[in-house]
Parts: C-alpha cells; structure tokens; sequence
C-alpha cells in the first residue's frame, strides 16, 4: 500500500495534479508511520531472546477503529486446522515473513533492527533443512498442506515448506548485502526433473513415496514461484532486488520526507478515539462535506468546507498544536444531501510522544 501510494503520486503529479500528489504522499507517510504500532509485538513468546518483533496478524485492540466485541484478547483463529484442533492463537504466538516486503520495495533498509530481530524468530519456527537446502513455512500453525499420514489437504491438513519462499530470502539477503547463489541452487534443487517448481515440498522423514525435500502433493507448476526464480535472477545479476522502487527508498530509506503529520478519520469506517496533539485531524469521505468544530466544548466553533480531489473523494484537516488538551468536538454537514450527521464525533488530544 505504501510503495503502491507513492507510485500513484508520481503518476499523477506527472498529469498536473500536484494537490492529489500531495495527499497520496502523505496518506502513504501516515501509514509508515503507524507500520509498528500495527504489526510488532513487544511481547514475543516465540523466542526468548527476541521480544519485539514482527507478527502475521495483529488484531485491532480495544479503542482501535475496527475493533470488535471480542477485542482485547489479541486472538488470531486459524481457519485450516483439523477439526477439534486448537485454532485460536494469540497473535504474537504467530510469525510469518512479510515483513520482507517492506526491504523489497524499499520501504526499510535490509539492516533495520526490527527485520533482523524478525528473521531470528522466523528462522528459529519456520526454517526447515533439507538435504536440498534450507526452505521456510509460510507460518507457523498453518494446515494449509498434505496430512501428516501423507494423505491429502481436505480443506485442513499441515502446511508445508515452499520453495517460493527460498526466493523471497533470497531478494533480502542479496538486499543485505550478501551472497545469494547457494539459494538460488536451493530453489532449483526443488524443481521437477522438468524444471517445474512445486507450491510446496515434503517436509518430514520419508512416507510412501513423498521424499524429505521433494514435491508433496501440492501444485506443480507453482507460476509463482516461477516468476519469483526469473526476478531473482535478474536481481543476482543487476546486484540489487529488482522489485525495489527507487522513488520510495527515496523517500523511506534515505529520509527524503517529513515526519507525518495527520491521524486519519473515516466517519464511515475509522472514527479514531484518540490522536497525539500537535497533529492535524485528517476528515476524509468520498462525498464532499462541512465540517463544524469546537476545541474548548463549543465555546467558540470554526467550519471548514472540504477539499475536493476528483474521484479520491474529498478531506479537511483541523489543526492541533501540542500545547493542545482536552478534545477536539466536531459534527459533519452533507451538502449533496442537505443533511447534518446528526451526532458529534469527539476525538481526545494525547500528549505528543
């Protein structure tokens, strides 16, 4: 979503519309921003030297904008597990590498304590050897693979190793610096006699005919990890990942911009509770709209008409300063329909962390 922001800001920009540039610029910013306190545990059960790190999902906690009736237990349920089967998890019991992603596109440098802490543990639950090489669980409690008797995934099973993720490593390593030909050895170890790469491999002791890093039963061809083998190739033979969009390590990895400045507000979907002062308060709707607001309980009021820009829908930014207490008050009037909200949103001005 970030690198996907910044890529649409600079094609719009380059079609005369610096103001919508701007704001995906900045939408974009908000959400890097906001990538720790919504993806990291600082509570890590998985390996005891490492507390802080990346989790697969985490869920919204009480007060968040999309929490629900059961929030606050931090509770992930894994939907392909055999019946009867524990499935409910906390979510830092679970790990996944995703977060590589943000070193691919160039959103944080290879080197940031955070993913290195985060491969610790990934490689401590997820990494399997195998006499081809090492290869990696997409995450861990995941059933999404052949039984443990070898028999077939009947809508739960076991997840098992894929060589996909072998590339994936290996775009970071190469990211980081170092040697990646003994990976891509690996990956092409996994393939076919006909050169075609499993979706996974067998990952136990060998079992009527499934061979410790061979094919399981999976599919084969997985195209993507097709397209994953060809774009690591070129990335060993360029010498840098080549996914990696230079306009947003720019911006990410280089500093090349502001710290954000807004906390969003979506009154249909994201009506936040809290924000830090000293940032503005960022109103954003498809449909264009009044706000009405009041910073010492409607003593004094301020009205603000909404910016439109295009088809992106339309925004008002209400200041704070970090002096700022209390809360801010607002209410909305909807001119195409010629109504008020008819309620007051309240959101509570935070000290400045």
């Amino acid at each position: 979503m970030i690198a996907g922001l910044i890529c649409a800001a600079e094609l719009v920009r380059a079609h005369d519309s610096p103001e919508l540039a701007h704001f995906l610029e900045e939408h974009a910013d908000w959400i890097e921003s906001h990538l720790e306190d919504w993806t990291v545990t600082n509570n890590g059960v998985l390996d005891p030297e490492v507390k802080r790190h990346y989790m697969r999902i985490r869920p919204p906690e009480c007060g968040d904008p999309y929490a629900h009736e059961e929030c606050g237990r931090e509770i992930v349920h894994i939907n392909n597990l055999a019946p009867g089967e524990k499935a409910d998890f906390e979510a830092r019991e679970i790990i996944d590498a995703g977060f590589l992603e943000l070193v691919r596109y160039g959103v944080r440098a290879a080197s940031d304590p955070l993913i290195v802490d985060s491969l610790k543990v990934v490689d401590r639950v997820l990494k399997v050897e195998t006499p081809k090489g090492p290869c990696w669980l997409r995450y861990n409690h995941d059933g999404y693979g052949q039984r443990a008797d070898g028999g077939p995934f009947v809508g739960w099973g076991q997840g098992r190793a894929w060589p996909l993720l072998v590339g994936e490593r290996a775009h970071y390593e190469l990211a980081a610096g170092r040697e990646v030909g003994g990976l891509i050895a690996t990956m092409e170890k996994f393939a076919s006699s006909g050169g075609m790469l499993p979706e996974q491999i067998w990952d136990a002791p060998d079992l009527d005919g499934l061979v410790l890093g061979g094919p399981a039963g999976s599919a084969m061809p997985l195209v993507w990890a097709h397209s994953e083998y060809l774009k690591l190739l070129r990335s060993a033979d360029d010498g840098r990942v080549f996914d990696c969009i230079p306009i947003v390590e720019d911006r990410y990895m280089r500093g090349n911009h502001p710290p954000s400045h807004i906390e969003v507000f979506k009154a249909s979907r994201r009506q936040i509770r809290e924000m830090p002062a000293g940032k503005s308060l960022r109103i954003t709707s498809a449909a264009r709209f009044r706000v009405t607001w009041t910073p010492d309980n409607w003593q004094t009021t301020n009205s603000l008409d909404s910016t439109q820009l295009g088809y992106t829908g339309s925004y008002a930014d209400l200041p704070t300063t970090p002096e700022q207490t209390g809360s801010l008050s607002f209410t909305l009037f909807w001119p195409d329909e010629n109504r008020w909200e008819g309620r007051n949103f309240e959101v509570a001005l935070e000290p400045p962390s």
